[in-house]
């Protein structure tokens, strides 16, 4: 019963923060939350890719920013974890090391459980945020997003940016 304890407790140590495969003694990898939410989003919505949204740049700015709640980007940070470590246990790899046919196998797996659907949820809504949002945020390049969905963004449009670096204005 001690050796079973102690080996969830390594697994857990390990596969903690950031996921750090290991061939032998070697470390060949290691996937941030930031890695791993980009091929995510690429998984979710492909198009954003193919246009030259900059989706995972959004990211960044809302995991900085002041106005996100400290629960929502923790949030954000473990699902990324997660999905790396369900990727681990069912491929031995993390998810942004896999095929795209195994990252399917694996959302299809995480999407099941309650924090999974949940988490895909809130990425996917960033990642629309993103997709759609004004230009200024710097997701929607050349309004790439609007001119798919033939959309003229609304007007006056923002002067400057209400989230991200370093421009918090109410």
């Amino acid at each position: 019963m001690t050796f079973k304890n102690r080996r969830n407790f390594l697994k857990a140590g390990v596969l903690s923060s950031a996921v750090i495969i290991m061939s032998g003694c070697s470390v060949f990898g290691i996937t941030t939350a930031r890695d791993t939410i980009k091929v995510l989003e690429n998984d979710l919505f492909p198009r954003a890719k193919e246009l030259g949204i900059n989706t995972a740049d959004y990211i960044s700015i809302i995991l900085r920013h002041p106005r996100v709640t400290k629960e929502d980007k923790r949030f954000l940070k473990n699902g990324a974890k997660w999905l790396n470590e369900t990727s681990v246990e069912m491929f031995k790899k993390q998810y942004t090391k896999l095929s795209s046919e195994k990252r399917h196998l694996v959302l299809k797996n995480v999407t099941q459980t309650k924090w999974g659907s949940s988490w895909c949820d809130t990425v996917l809504r960033y990642t629309f945020e993103a997709a759609f949002g004004d230009p200024i945020y710097g997701g929607n390049n050349k309004e790439a997003g609007w001119k798919w969905l033939a959309f003229e963004g609304g007007k006056p449009r923002p002067t400057k940016m209400y989230l991200g670096r370093g421009s918090y204005n109410v």
